[in-house]
């Protein structure tokens, strides 16, 4: 009998942290919620900025783009012989949820690999594009120039783009699916490194740095810039609770 009792709560607990193995990751420890006008986001309680490693003399055709949503990063990579070299990084936005996108709808953002990216197939002009986040705010502009569609088997209408009326959420999570840049620099990645064509690869929360990001990174030394802690209030914005 004790055999038998031991047995079965051996089960148990294996079944038990078999489940929460199983439960989707996420980075809300970091994580604080901002009100600007009627409008609240869930944003990461760091401060980043664009960084630029390398812009004269870029092979666009060679470059390929790495999105953590750890570190709610959009990074630049150029393929340079043997090297794979960071150009750039920009801070982002996803999704609502942290977890891989199941369904259309969902409020997720959908991962891939470097064995098997996606693919920028379009990048069409936004400047005029509107949308009603059914917030309240109405129809307003959200997309800022430009608009880069994304190949996501299994998935459509997801794309990299700016963030007009809502750069507040920037870095954090608060889109329905897409992947938001400050509006200058959906301008500056299209200007110089994205092309149709571009890889892009967006990795689970709970996945960090690859080899060659690691390589590229202490080839930087010094020059390499990190987010810092604490999250920069826009003008009129406040931090709340929810």
């Amino acid at each position: 009998m004790y055999n038998q009792r031991f047995f079965v709560s051996l089960v148990v607990m294996l079944w038990c942290m078999a489940s929460v193995a199983q439960q989707p990751a996420s980075n809300d420890e970091n994580m604080r919620y901002v009100r600007v006008g009627q409008k609240v986001y869930h944003v990461s309680n760091t401060t980043d900025q664009r960084a630029v490693y390398k812009q004269e003399g870029v092979n666009a055709q060679n470059c390929f783009i790495v999105i953590s949503k750890k570190e709610f990063r959009l990074y630049v990579y150029e393929k340079v012989g043997r090297d794979t070299v960071l150009v750039a990084h920009y801070p982002v936005c996803y999704a609502k949820y942290p977890d891989n996108k199941k369904r259309k709808g969902d409020m997720r953002t959908p991962e891939s690999t470097l064995k098997n990216p996606f693919t920028i197939s379009q990048i069409q002009d936004a400047s005029g594009w509107r949308h009603d986040f059914k917030d309240g705010r109405g129809n307003v502009k959200a997309y800022g120039n430009w608009f880069m569609r994304l190949v996501t088997p299994g998935h459509s209408g997801i794309g990299i783009h700016g963030s007009t009326n809502n750069e507040a959420s920037i870095p954090g999570r608060d889109s329905e699916g897409c992947i938001r840049l400050r509006d200058a620099d959906i301008i500056h990645l299209k200007t110089n490194y994205a092309r149709v064509n571009t890889r892009v690869v967006i990795k689970p929360c709970n996945e960090g740095k690859l080899p060659f990001e690691l390589k590229a990174e202490q080839r930087l030394g010094n020059s390499y810039q990190a987010p810092t802690l604490g999250y920069t209030l826009p003008a009129g914005a406040q931090f709340v609770e929810q």
